[in-house]
C-alpha cells in the first residue's frame, strides 16, 4: 500500500496515556467471541425502513444515482502497527482517514453536498464516548451519537497475530469499515432505525445488524475502488482486505470459537458474505451497488 507521503488527516483525537476517559466509546466490537452482537461498529441500518416506513435507505444517501469513480495482499511486509513505529502507525491511520476524506467529499461534492468528516479517536485501556465506556477488548467502533470512531491500536496485533489478518491494507479495511458507518449514520437511517428497533426481536435485531455491516463493506470497497485510482493500492492488496473480511465473518470466528455455527446469532455475516460486498463496492465503485436491504445477501 503505498500510504508514504500522502496527505495526512488533522481529524485525530489522541487520548492516549491519559487513563482513557477524555470525554467522548461504546460497545461495538469484532465479534471475536462467539454469538455475541456488536462488531465493527454495532450500527445497524433498518430493511424496517424500507419494509415499515416505505423509505429506501440508499434514496437516503441523495448519492444512488451517482458515485463517480477513482478508487485493498498477502504482502511479505508487515504493516504499521505491527512491527512500526508508534509514530509510524500515527501517520499511517492520520493517512487512511484523510483517503477516505477525500473519497466521500469527492462523492458528496457531485451530490451538492457537503460530506461531514468524523473524528478518529485514538486510544489504549479504555475510552468514554457518547456511547458509553469501551474497554481495548472492544476493537475498533464508530459512536453515531459523537460521530466519532475509536481504535486502540494494540487491536493492529490481534488482528495480525489473532484473527490471521496481516498487512497495512487489512488495517485500512478496518478503518474504511468504520467509516462506512458514518455515511450509513450522517445520510439520516440510523436514528430512524435506533427508533424501529426498540420494537425489534433479538432475532430481528440480528438479522438487521448483518444488513448493515454488510453495506459498511461495501462502502469499506468503495473506498478502495477510489483508492486504486488514487495510486495507493498494490498487487495483493485486495487479497489482503479480502482474507482480512474472511477471517471476522461470523462462521468463522465462531467456529474457531468453540467448533460450532449459530447462524441465528450472527451480527455481521459471513466470511463470504462479507468478502461478496466488499467485492461489489470495490468492483463497481457505486454507492447504488451497496443495497444489501433488498433481496438475498
Amino acid at each position: 500500500m503505498r500510504w508514504q507521503g500522502r496527505r495526512q488527516s488533522s481529524n485525530i483525537e489522541d487520548r492516549r496515556g491519559g487513563g482513557g476517559f477524555g470525554g467522548g466509546g461504546g460497545g461495538m466490537r469484532i465479534p471475536i467471541r462467539a454469538g455475541g452482537g456488536g462488531g465493527i461498529g454495532l450500527i445497524i441500518i433498518a430493511l424496517v425502513l424500507w419494509l415499515g416506513f416505505g423509505i429506501n435507505p440508499l434514496a437516503l444517501l441523495g448519492m444512488a444515482d451517482g458515485g463517480s469513480g477513482g478508487n485493498y495482499q498477502t504482502t511479505q511486509q508487515q504493516g504499521p502497527g505491527v512491527s512500526g513505529t508508534a509514530d509510524k502507525t500515527d501517520d499511517f491511520v492520520a493517512t487512511v482517514l484523510a483517503e477516505t476524506e477525500d473519497t466521500w467529499g469527492r462523492r458528496f461534492e457531485a451530490a451538492g453536498e457537503t460530506y461531514p468528516k468524523p473524528t478518529l479517536v485514538l486510544f489504549d485501556d479504555q475510552v468514554r464516548s457518547a456511547c458509553g465506556i469501551a474497554g481495548a477488548a472492544t476493537g475498533p467502533f464508530y459512536c453515531p451519537n459523537d460521530r466519532k470512531l475509536y481504535l486502540d491500536l494494540t487491536f493492529f496485533r490481534q488482528l495480525k497475530d489473532q484473527l490471521g489478518a496481516p498487512g497495512d491494507f487489512a488495517q485500512a479495511y478496518v478503518i474504511a469499515h468504520e467509516v462506512g458507518h458514518h455515511i450509513q449514520n450522517i445520510t439520516g437511517v440510523l436514528p430512524k432505525y435506533n427508533e424501529a428497533r426498540q420494537n425489534m426481536s433479538a432475532a430481528e435485531g440480528n438479522a438487521m445488524s448483518v444488513r448493515v455491516e454488510l453495506q459498511a463493506d461495501c462502502y469499506a470497497g468503495i473506498w478502495a475502488h477510489d483508492a486504486k485510482g488514487d495510486g495507493i493500492v498494490e498487487p495483493g492488496d485486495i487479497d489482503e482486505a479480502l482474507n482480512a473480511a474472511g477471517q471476522i465473518g461470523d462462521d468463522t470466528l465462531q467456529r474457531k470459537s468453540q467448533g460450532t455455527v449459530v447462524p441465528d446469532s450472527f451480527t455481521h455475516g459471513t466470511s463470504a458474505q462479507r468478502q461478496k460486498w466488499f467485492r461489489t463496492g470495490y468492483d463497481s465503485g457505486e454507492v447504488r451497488a451497496c443495497d444489501t436491504f433488498s433481496g438475498d445477501i
